[in-house]
């Protein structure tokens, strides 16, 4: 099933604590998840950073009962219900944001985004008018998300405007930026040769050899080019490991015959995703770090 959204958790929230007695959250994430009939798939579900997105979205609905004042912590790492909670779960209209935000000044207040810096001018509001159903780590993702679709848009557009030995270059670049070893490029020598080679380790015990195409996104590279890198690979010098990078795309075949080959393909994604991870031919304009507790500073001291 399809996980539920964070403020879709509320009440199966509360339900748990709803004996009174402090739970820890590891407590409360496996009793929702059991009461919610969520898969193994589900709970393991993580965003592109590496965090669960089934404890994103229970962490950010007990922040907002919190803010709420429907829960308390009286204990680090734990959580109980307050009378306000325990009044909430026993009404039966849905808990959503706005009945948070009607229930609570201070959530209100927390919630929505402020129209002036000046609080002493900014209208009050007493209702929430919109739901928004992301956490705000998810709305972070799918926006980072969208500024690298654009940005890997623009580069696959400049690599493209481009010559074809500058883009030789550029797989030698990122290669290296990648942290392998010393590499050139080969004499250009038509479509069919060996265009770049490059050290598979900084010592230069192992040779990689590179052959690179740019050509049009919609090109489809199908099993007959592989075959003719493959032979080239045979040297002289003989070499067992290559990379076909491209601007364009591989067909099933194609990946197929490299797999059988050892040959690594990078297709334009692939490409453009490796050249934004790595800072080749891109600046970072600006940075932002998301910071979480350090529960170990916390933590009693023996």
């Amino acid at each position: 099933m399809a996980l539920p959204k964070y403020n879709d958790l509320y009440r199966a929230l509360l339900i748990v604590l709803q004996d009174g007695q402090q739970h820890s959250m590891r407590e409360v994430r496996d009793s929702i998840a059991q009461t919610l009939h969520l898969t193994e798939a589900d709970i393991s579900e993580t965003l592109s950073n590496g965090s669960t997105v089934y404890a994103g979205r229970v962490g950010w609905a007990k922040t907002y009962l919190k803010k709420a004042e429907m829960i308390e912590s009286s204990q680090r790492g734990y959580i109980s219900i307050t009378p306000a909670g325990r009044a909430l779960l026993a009404s039966s209209e849905p808990i959503t944001n706005a009945v948070l935000a009607k229930s609570s000044p201070a959530f209100c207040e927390f919630y929505q985004h402020k129209i002036s810096d000046d609080a002493s001018t900014a209208p009050a509001r007493t209702e929430v008018q919109e739901e928004i159903p992301e956490t705000p780590q998810e709305t972070f993702e799918r926006v980072y998300t969208l500024i690298n679709d654009q940005l890997a848009d623009d580069l696959l557009t400049e690599v493209l405007n481009q010559s074809p030995a500058f883009f030789e270059q550029l797989v030698v670049d990122l290669m290296k930026a990648m942290d392998y070893g010393d590499g050139f490029v080969t004499k250009y020598s038509g479509d069919d040769g060996i265009d770049g080679i490059i050290h598979e380790d900084k010592l230069g015990f192992n040779l990689i050899y590179i052959q690179a195409k740019r050509w049009k996104p919609d090109v489809t590279i199908g099993k007959p080019e592989l075959q003719k890198f493959a032979g080239a690979m045979m040297g002289p010098p003989k070499v067992e490991k290559g990379l076909f990078i491209t601007t364009a795309k591989f067909s099933p075949k194609a990946r197929d015959y490299a797999n059988a080959q050892h040959i690594i393909l990078v297709d334009g994604k692939k490409l453009t995703d490796l050249m934004i991870e790595h800072g080749v031919g891109v600046s970072t304009q600006k940075a932002y770090l998301i910071k979480r507790i350090d529960s170990d500073y916390f933590s009693d001291n023996d």
